[in-house]
């Protein structure tokens, strides 16, 4: 008998050894099956959900292009069935649940705009509802699924001179800040006739025309990038009713040159909830306040409930009987983690109860016992779902560090969810109440992951010199042989408040791609990270540099010192975003890296300001503006370009031409600094690609970028020197 257990062993760790090595390595172009999964909800009854999946596919026109594209599933939560695809056309989302579980609206492009459409399950093709000439979006129905609640973003030219939405061609309230003018009285309507060589007016109304030809961009406002561009125009999200019998019966709940941010019905039918906006005395560019309000069905008596000077009140939930309102409350300030709290649907900000919670929380939903609010946070490299118990307050961690919940919903004692983790980056799990007795209910992702060899990290932590515990990763060689020496990647995220771990999703095939190459990876969430609290999150406020750089660096020694396949000739380092900047400031102060690549980075803080659109990372981090004597010399010494003589380290450099978040110009001033001192360096710009490139930027591009990284560390760590 013992002989024959014997055998048994051995033949299950043949068998084991043989199915591991004959996994395949992850390859670039694996980023291109990764099905992304989001937006999930379940019907009243929660037998039924309905889900938004990404997909990338080939562009029939072009061999190389690929495309994203969206379409809404469902499954049934008994986990009888497969997940069942519902549409077809491509651009397919925001699915919700009419009450009755027999139908769904969602959101699908017709003629250029978002619109909302119907579906029955018994079968038929989608019907469009609206034909909302500014288009439709985030659809919600109504208790008794009559009418269906939508945004639509409407831009402000349109809104001056809409008949409907604005009869009397009102103007703001609020300055629009064009120099020489009052009172707005440039935006008022006119009848004068464009002539260059005419009257003041004639000559005003023929500039005018230039700029509606897009032959000039004239910029007044004070947030004037978007993401792609300079942009001098402004948009106002508001919220409407449609009737879904009579779609010509429209109700417009919010009015104004105002913003409204999220909506949704109480329980009854009878009232919205709604955030958003109202401040007549400000420009919506210099006005960082949100308030929470409630409005009739019917658009009368809005009333705000929350809301304040200097106060972000945000994110309201409704409670299934109406009796509470959750929501989150901070100041106006980026570097801060919102605190969450209930008060009586009724009630004010002075009958508030506060959950402390010290992360960044979303996605809120009410237990339907209203015993318990359940929500998602990033915390400690994972995104667990937790929930608060309303009345001890206490809060109760339900799923682990080591995967990742992107999205979820909660009925009738049932959680549906998608979740990434180390070997499945995204798929659909059912489990109870208690996030126990989990099971997974789709294969989107699972087939072809599971014959790929996969290197799953490892966690480690120290303390660092402010006495924090600094986590970090390390992740093997897919192809690890025992006695073999490895390059080793340095990996470090951007933000700065990101946070990294087995959890998050971005990177997850990143991480994968560089050690089916041979190499390890290292990657650390270092002081400034979110997913750690409110002191941790701002222990880089005045300190960019050093401290950062000092908790990666930590990370990679004691890599190296406990690590004994690392090649300490070949390491390398790499980072997008902030993470480009850290890259810069460390290889001007280092000199250990064979090779290092920065991303769309940020490399002088005072023009940074100037040329990118998160320009007040620099006031709420600097504490001041770049023309201020001690905020200047901060940034001075922060910035890495003022380092540039220093750096030896072969270097290459991405971005792409339309990011406005960074700006472009830094990249070109530290790829000419040094190039002007004859260094190694090279840059890549690609062509239409913003600051989202390598998560959700042109597919080919994405690959490009990952590629060309590879392929100028292999130039560098088979040299002998530099």
């Amino acid at each position: 008998m013992k002989k024959f257990l014997i055998l048994i062993i051995i033949v299950f760790v043949t068998a084991y050894s043989y199915s591991q090595t004959n996994k395949q390595p992850v390859k670039v172009t694996d980023m291109l099956k990764i099905k992304s999964i989001n937006g999930i909800n379940l019907s009243k009854d929660g037998s039924k959900a309905v889900f938004t999946v990404t997909t990338i596919e080939p562009d029939e026109d072009s061999k190389w292009d690929y495309s994203y594209v969206n379409q809404v599933w469902m499954v049934n939560t008994d986990g009888s069935s497969s997940p069942k695809q519902l549409t077809t056309k491509e651009g397919s989302s925001q699915a919700d649940w009419n009450p009755d579980g027999k139908r769904i609206a969602f959101v699908r492009l017709a003629e250029g705009k978002p619109q909302i459409f119907l579906l029955s399950l018994d079968g038929g093709e989608a019907v469009q509802l609206t034909k909302f000439k500014h288009g439709a979006g985030t659809p919600k129905w109504s208790p008794d699924g009559k009418q269906i609640l939508f945004s639509s973003n409407i831009p402000l030219k349109d809104l001056l001179t809409d008949s409907v939405l604005n009869p009397g061609h009102s103007v703001p309230a609020w300055p629009y800040e064009k120099p020489g003018f009052e009172k707005n009285e440039e935006l008022k309507p006119t009848s004068v006739k464009a002539d260059p060589d005419g009257s003041i007016d004639e000559i005003r109304a023929y500039l005018e025309n230039d700029v509606n030809d897009k032959k000039a961009k004239v910029v007044d406002k004070l947030n004037f990038q978007d993401e792609m561009s300079v942009n001098t125009e402004m948009s106002f999200n508001h919220f409407f009713i449609i009737n879904v019998n009579a779609p010509e019966k429209l109700v417009e709940l919010t009015k104004g040159f105002y913003q409204f941010n999220s909506a949704d019905f109480a329980p009854g039918g009878r009232q919205i909830i709604l955030s958003g906006n109202i401040d007549s005395l400000q420009h919506p560019d210099r006005s960082l306040e949100a308030e929470i309000f409630t409005v009739n069905t019917d658009g009368i008596g809005l009333k705000k409930i929350l809301g304040g000077e200097g106060m972000s009140y945000n994110s309201p939930k409704i409670s299934p009987s109406g009796k509470w309102l959750a929501f989150q409350y901070s100041k106006t300030a980026l570097i801060t983690i919102p605190q969450l709290a209930v008060i009586p649907f009724n009630g004010s900000a002075k009958d508030k109860t506060d959950i402390p919670f010290d992360r960044n929380k979303g996605n809120f939903v009410w237990s339907n016992d209203e015993k318990y609010i359940y929500f998602n946070a990033q915390s400690n490299g994972g995104e667990p779902v937790y929930r608060a118990d309303v009345k001890t307050k206490k809060v109760e961690q339900l799923s682990d560090y080591n995967s990742g919940v992107i999205s979820f919903d909660l009925a009738n004692n049932k959680l549906v969810f998608a979740k990434t983790e180390v070997n499945d980056p995204f798929e659909v799990y059912l489990s109870d109440a208690d996030c126990k007795n989990e099971k997974r209910i789709s294969s989107f992702n699972y087939s072809w992951s599971q014959i790929k060899q996969f290197s799953f990290p490892e966690k480690k932590s120290f303390t660092n010199n402010k006495g924090m515990t600094i986590e970090y990763w390390i992740m093997k060689p897919a192809n690890f042989e025992e006695g073999k020496k490895y390059p080793l990647l340095l990996e470090i995220h951007g933000g700065p408040s990101a946070m990294w771990g087995p959890g998050e999703t971005t990177m997850w095939h990143e991480y994968q791609f560089f050690c089916s190459k041979g190499y390890g990876v290292v990657y650390s969430n270092p002081r400034g990270s979110g997913g750690y609290g409110i002191d941790f999150l701002r222990a880089n406020i005045n300190d960019w540099g050093t401290g950062p750089a000092s908790d990666v660096l930590t990370a990679l020694d004691k890599t190296v010192a406990t690590e004994k396949w690392v090649d300490t000739s070949k390491l390398l380092v790499t980072g997008g975003s902030y993470a480009g900047y850290l890259v810069a400031w460390i290889i001007a102060h280092d000199y250990r890296f064979k090779a290092a690549c920065s991303q769309r980075g940020v490399y002088d803080l005072a023009t940074f300001f100037g040329e990118g659109n998160a320009w007040r990372l620099v006031q709420y981090y600097f504490g001041g503006y770049p023309w201020e004597p001690a905020t200047k010399a901060t940034l001075q010494r922060e910035s890495p370009i003022n380092y540039v003589q220093n750096i030896t380290t072969p270097y290459i450099i991405f971005h792409g031409e339309n990011d406005r978040r960074t700006g472009t110009t830094q990249g070109e001033m530290m790829y000419r600094s040094l190039k002007v001192l004859n260094r190694p360096v090279e840059y890549v710009r690609h062509p239409g690609a913003t600051h989202e490139i390598t998560r959700s930027g042109n597919n080919r591009q994405r690959i490009d970028q990952m590629l060309r990284t590879y392929e100028f560390f292999e130039r560098w760590i088979n040299k002998k020197s530099f």
